[in-house]
């Protein structure tokens, strides 16, 4: 299915979620309202938030995408994130994921200088593994994983296992994205597309596919966890 078809499902369709788990309203509503919250009552704020990417198909965001990035932008304007790691490759389609993902957000409103781009990863592990190098070439100390509520939950325990500084969890909160969900800037995609793409579906195997979203890629240089940021 097309992110076009995707994207035409509607916005409260998919912040309620479509696969699994989602129906469950605790991940896809108490739990993230529930973190989020404790977050802006301890005052807590970070670095730096990690945000996956998605296939662009070069003409309009899909909605996850989108709910993926004004949720970062939401975070960013509120002084929970003062920069914004966008990650992903042209996995699926011609596109760089984070650098379509960074283009958004400065439509936005976020600075140019707090924007990072880590166009590496293909899958959802690597989006973490190496915007946490990022991280560290940088000098951050803090990081977030902002993402949606499904994601969020998959990538828990990766997250809490292989690295040595912890890395939050703020997955999007449903009833806050509601009342900013109409922002549809047109970007540029100039410059945007890698030259001679071949999509992942060609270079992996569907069993070789889910193996890099467990993150049999990723060469962790004997290490077991990753040192502290």
């Amino acid at each position: 299915m097309n992110t076009r078809h995707i994207y035409s499902w509607g916005w409260k369709a998919l912040l309620v979620g479509t696969v699994g788990f989602a129906s469950c309203s605790y991940y896809t509503q108490k739990r993230p309202l529930k973190l989020y919250n404790q977050t802006i009552e301890k005052g807590l704020s970070y670095d730096a938030a990690i945000v996956p990417g998605y296939p662009f198909d070069g003409q309009v965001w899909d909605t996850l995408v989108k709910a993926r990035v004004l949720w970062a932008v939401h975070l960013y304007h509120k002084g929970i994130v003062r920069n914004i790691i966008f990650s992903g490759g042209a996995v699926h389609t011609p596109y760089v994921e984070a650098q379509v993902m960074g283009r958004y957000a400065e439509a936005l409103g976020i600075p140019a200088q707090h924007i990072y781009y880590e166009t590496r990863a293909e899958h959802s592990t690597e989006n973490i593994y190496y915007s946490y190098l990022l991280a560290q070439q940088e000098g951050f100390k803090s990081l977030a994983l902002c993402t949606d509520p499904i994601q969020s939950i998959l990538l828990k325990r990766f997250t809490n296992r292989r690295f040595g500084s912890p890395i939050a969890h703020l997955p999007f909160v449903r009833s806050v994205l509601e009342s900013v969900h109409d922002a549809d800037p047109k970007i540029d995609t100039a410059g945007l597309k890698v030259d001679n793409f071949t999509p992942l579906k060609s270079r992996e195997s569907r069993w070789q596919s889910v193996r890099g979203t467990m993150g049999s890629g990723i060469d962790w240089n004997g290490q077991r966890v990753l040192p502290p940021l």
